[in-house]
């Protein structure tokens, strides 16, 4: 494991971009293989299949979609998020003249990065995978509605608190490494979301949200 370690460390020094955009790729695959795994095993555990889809069958086109995700967007954004971090932990500390690892600090940076990327990162992942699957605009703006929301709010509950021990402990050129090993969960989350549709509690959360229709009536 500690060779492992140091070759990647050694990979990320000599080609840091394509080793970040590799790994990605591989994260997400890996985590799509396992969200159709939960999907599967939920399904069968409720007995929502029929006899001849009991086996688990991998659908390698997915995975494989999921993986370019990974290498087309988190990859190459990822590599440059290294510098964003210390780009981010610059401008607060220079601009915004507040000490660093403080809970000023610390509670500034959590909220830039949760309010601009993670929603971004969201709406990119969910409208390339239908597109992918080869539906129309009008069907996948449906779908990022329909997933958006759920996938934000459960989400927040969670990237904040990685994030606040990553800007409080973690030295800055190492942060990116530490939000990537958690991109594994992530794809798996993500992916599992997509794969969930219509799901009663994904309609539950959207109906939090007050709707056009409502607002008419309100008004």
């Amino acid at each position: 494991m500690l060779r492992l370690w140091r070759w990647y460390q050694n990979c990320l020094a000599i080609h840091p971009v394509k080793t970040q955009v590799i790994s990605s790729g591989l994260i997400w695959g890996f985590g799509d293989i396992a969200a159709q795994t939960i999907t599967h095993s939920t399904a069968k555990k409720h007995r929502h299949l029929q006899e001849e889809d009991k086996e688990l069958k991998i659908n390698w086109k997915r995975v494989a979609t999921t993986s370019l995700f990974g290498f087309g967007f988190v990859g190459p954004v990822g590599h440059y998020c290294g510098c964003r971090y210390e780009g981010l932990d610059r401008y607060i500390r220079l601009r915004l003249c507040l000490q660093p690892n403080s809970f000023r600090f610390v509670a500034t940076k959590v909220a830039i990065d949760g309010f601009i990327f993670g929603p971004l990162d969201l709406l990119v992942f969910f409208t390339y995978m239908g597109f992918s699957a080869g539906k129309s605009f009008p069907q996948v703006k449906e779908n990022v509605k329909r997933d958006f929301v759920p996938a934000l709010i459960l989400e927040g509950g969670v990237w904040p608190i990685v994030q606040v021990a990553n800007f409080r402990y973690i030295p800055v050129r190492y942060q990116l490494l530490y939000v990537n090993v958690f991109c594994l969960l992530d794809s798996c989350f993500l992916s599992w979301i997509e794969q969930q549709e219509d799901a009663p509690w994904k309609q539950w959360l959207n109906s939090l949200l007050p709707s056009k229709e409502k607002r008419g009536q309100g008004g």
